[in-house]
């Protein structure tokens, strides 16, 4: 709040006689006493600081050294009294005394950074008083108020944009321009009001780019079917991003052959992902598998129950969750143990439920009965286990000849690559379904391709690559474990021309007239097995070092960029 004196009011009984010769009254020009300002010079305001015995700065030395000394005696302390095994409880009088100065000097150098600001805020009062005194007139003494002055605002100004070139439109689109510039028609109302996308999408280009003073030169606005998005796909629309779309394949997988269609910028992706396809096709493709877990189904959870519940008269099978990595079936048993905690309890129910099963299944191997799918004694997230839209295990056998050839690396350097970095490599990183190469690359593109949320691809391409050497080593196994992969083939962006032709190619278009969710299902095996191809591809190249000399040969520009404004910079971690 302003404080100001009021001048005060022109006599009456003279008024006409103190006018100036123009009429107006002269102004009142208001001056400070003499006394008020030698009591203002006399007086200084009090500062937080007066209440110290010695000089601030050097109070504060002496407590900084105080604080940081005493820290560093008592930590000395401390650890001779791990070392000795000296309970840390048991203090001298010394260590004592040291305890309380480290307090108190802590307790000072809080209160010190508050000195300023407290000494701020007595000033400003302090102010305040003075103008208070001021503000009380002499002759009527009210209080005056004025408004705050205006608040100043520092714009930045971006650097000063390139020239653009207005198109030229037809006069009446010229007039809906100025329109939307003025606020007089709402940019994102054009489609209603004129009844034409593709002129809606024109117009507003052009209106964003008078107000922006920057080009859209570049972003494509002909050739694209505006309508197609109306109202679902885009709103406000201004043009269009071309993505180029390469094919890799064939895909040989589950007997069938798929040419994978890739909408992406990043050079290698689709030429790596074609080179595994090829080693999976000659060593005679791979093959999928949507899980439908035989434990999990309730005819047969009844079965296991009565099997689990003979263990103990306490013991009480409650649920039952798989999860699987590979060749390998993790099993988590929940039941409740009554009072005890009940890990042996649990551990005999299992045993018999094993048992039972191996009659069934005798090709069944029981490696341990203890997996850590029961997280006892260690932290673990188990969120992504559970699985969200499609769960699907890719696998196949590659020979060794082929993986010499093809991949030019060899059956024992990939499965030891696969071990140091997509498993323990993702483990120190504490990596969450990030035990692979690069799956999201390949989920990525496919999902663009076809349709897909882009942003699903977070959760769709967690993933655990797989590889172990089989047939005395001669010839490796390889699969890609996928719990959450969220694909459709019908609505949202697969209805779009190009997208909806991508799904054709695959084969998997629209709604399953044989089974409802036979295309989504499919849909999700072929992103899998595009997956298991470009991890197949990608780690044999790192297995080969051939990583870098590909990316420098394919994903590099042969053009001439010297001139261009654009400037790229790359950061590479080791």
């Amino acid at each position: 709040m302003d404080l100001r004196r009021r001048p005060p009011k022109p006599p009456v009984n003279n008024a006409t006689n103190n006018k100036n010769p123009n009429g107006s009254y002269p102004s009142y020009q208001p001056t400070r006493s003499s006394d008020d300002d030698r009591l203002r010079s006399i007086t200084p305001p009090p500062k937080a600081s007066d209440a110290l015995p010695l000089p601030l700065y050097l109070t504060n030395a002496v407590f900084f050294t105080l604080f940081f000394s005493v820290a560093y005696y008592l930590l000395h302390r401390w650890r001779d009294k791990i070392r000795y095994n000296t309970p840390l409880h048991v203090v001298t009088i010394t260590e004592l005394g040291a305890i309380i100065a480290l307090i108190a000097s802590f307790i000072y150098l809080l209160g010190f950074f508050g000195i300023d600001f407290v000494q701020s805020f007595i000033s400003r009062a302090s102010g305040d008083s003075w103008d208070l005194a001021d503000s009380i007139d002499e002759d009527d003494h009210r209080l005056v108020t004025c408004s705050p002055p205006a608040p100043i605002v520092t714009v930045t100004k971006l650097p000063p944009p390139e020239p653009i070139v207005t198109e030229s439109l037809p006069e009446e689109d010229e007039e809906i321009v100025k329109s939307v510039l003025d606020g007089v028609i709402p940019s994102y109302s054009l489609e209603s009001r004129l009844g034409d996308c593709k002129r809606a999408a024109s117009i507003r280009r052009e209106a964003l780019q008078r107000v922006t003073g920057r080009s859209l030169e570049g972003l494509p606005l002909d050739g694209f079917d505006y309508e197609s998005i109306l109202g679902q796909c885009c709103e406000m629309p201004v043009g269009y991003i071309q993505i180029p779309v390469g094919i890799a394949g064939p895909l040989l997988l589950d007997g069938f052959e798929y040419s994978v269609p890739m909408a992406t910028t990043e050079g290698c992706l689709v030429a790596s992902t074609n080179r595994g396809c090829k080693a999976m096709f000659i060593s005679g493709g791979a093959t999928s598998t949507v899980l439908k877990f035989f434990l999990e189904s309730p005819e047969n959870f009844d079965t296991l129950a009565v099997v689990f519940n003979r263990s103990s008269r306490f013991a009480r099978l409650q649920n039952i969750k798989c999860t699987i990595a590979g060749k390998n079936a993790y099993v988590r048993f929940s039941c409740s143990t009554g009072d005890a905690m009940g890990m042996n309890m649990v551990s005999k129910g299992v045993q018999n439920v094993l048992e039972y099963l191996t009659d069934d299944f005798p090709d069944m191997d029981v490696i341990g009965i203890s997996g850590n799918f029961c997280s006892d004694k260690k932290p673990a997230a188990v969120n992504w286990i559970e699985g969200r839209g499609k769960s699907v295990v890719c696998e196949a056998v590659i020979r060794g000849e082929i993986v010499n050839k093809v991949l030019k690396t060899s059956v024992a350097a990939l499965v030891e690559l696969n071990m140091l970095k997509n498993l323990a490599g993702s483990a120190v990183a504490g990596s969450l379904g990030g035990f692979n190469a690069h799956a999201s690359n390949i989920v990525s593109a496919v999902f663009i391709a076809t349709g897909q949320d882009p942003a699903q691809n977070v959760e769709s391409s967690q993933c655990i690559t797989m590889m172990e050497a089989i047939n005395d080593g001669k010839d490796i196994h390889i699969s890609v474990t996928m719990p959450s992969i969220e694909v459709g083939t019908v609505g949202g962006g697969t209805q779009l021309a190009s997208q909806s032709a991508c799904l054709n190619l695959l084969g998997v278009k629209g709604a399953s007239k044989e089974a409802p969710g036979m295309n989504s299902r499919r849909l999700a095996t072929i992103v899998a097995g595009a997956v298991l191809a470009g991890e197949l591809s990608l780690m044999s190249a790192i297995a080969a070092g051939q990583l870098v000399r590909s990316h420098m040969k394919y994903n590099r520009s042969s053009r001439d960029i010297s001139g261009a404004t654009t400037t790229t910079t790359t950061t590479t971690t080791t």
